[in-house]
């Protein structure tokens, strides 16, 4: 069995090298698109979660998670233009997360349950070893704020292309930012009611949340250059 303050050290080191690569990326975007991503909008900490079942889950949320209480472990990072706390959750701390059945595939929604976390700025799954080490935790921190800048992009182009839904289109990125994919298939319907992709998408048990956008983004036209009415080669 590894050394829990060994284990707890290299899962700060991950955190902290996940968050710095996320930073990093973030600063080649423009900066409005860099104010709304999800783990740098709304300011103060955020807040990570480290949980420990059959899969090392690590999931950041900007709900509060309350004092610490019995065996509970807290740490602090900061990096400029972000701070979080890092918490320690496994079965000895959290007995329901006892009840979380693992052995075929990392069960997300049933860890956030049993934290008792609704809404997330991002959720990996990191293998302890060669998976746990700051190099991998740069690949995924730039993935995930790639895929947090093209999210901002697609949800601006939507709105431009939809007038008169643009509160649906507010509340689908609310939805998105809270990581609620059914919500985010319901809102997307609403947008793009004739879209049989769209409503394929929101009859699915679980939607996945890129494919909700991108269908939606395809059901306005995709997201391309688009040459002002009037402007030298346009149509009239």
């Amino acid at each position: 069995m590894a050394d829990p303050m060994r284990m707890r050290e290299a899962v700060a080191e991950y955190v902290a090298a996940l968050h710095g690569a996320y930073l990093a990326q973030a600063d080649t975007f423009p900066p409005g698109a860099r104010g709304r991503m999800p783990l740098l909008a709304g300011g103060g900490a955020v807040h990570v979660a480290a949980v420990g079942v059959r899969n090392l889950h690590l999931l950041a949320t900007r709900e509060d998670l309350g004092p610490l209480r019995g065996q509970e472990v807290e740490q602090r990072g900061s990096l400029p233009g972000l701070e979080w706390t890092l918490r320690f959750y496994d079965p000895v701390v959290v007995p329901a997360l006892g009840l979380v059945d693992e052995s075929v595939a990392p069960q997300y929604a049933e860890v956030r349950g049993a934290l008792g976390v609704q809404t997330t700025c991002y959720h990996v799954v990191a293998q302890p070893g060669s998976g746990l080490t700051p190099h991998h935790a740069q690949h995924v921190g730039s993935s995930l704020a790639s895929g947090h800048s093209a999210a901002v992009r697609d949800f601006d182009t939507i709105r431009s292309r939809v007038r008169g839904r643009e509160a649906l289109v507010d509340e689908l990125v609310g939805a998105s930012a809270a990581g609620l994919p059914r919500a985010q298939a319901l809102l997307a319907r609403a947008i793009a009611p004739r879209d049989a992709a769209v409503a394929a998408l929101a009859e699915s048990p679980a939607p996945d949340p890129d494919e909700i956008r991108k269908a939606l983004l395809a059901s306005v036209g995709g997201r391309r250059d688009r040459t002002p009415r009037g402007s030298t080669g346009s149509p009239a």
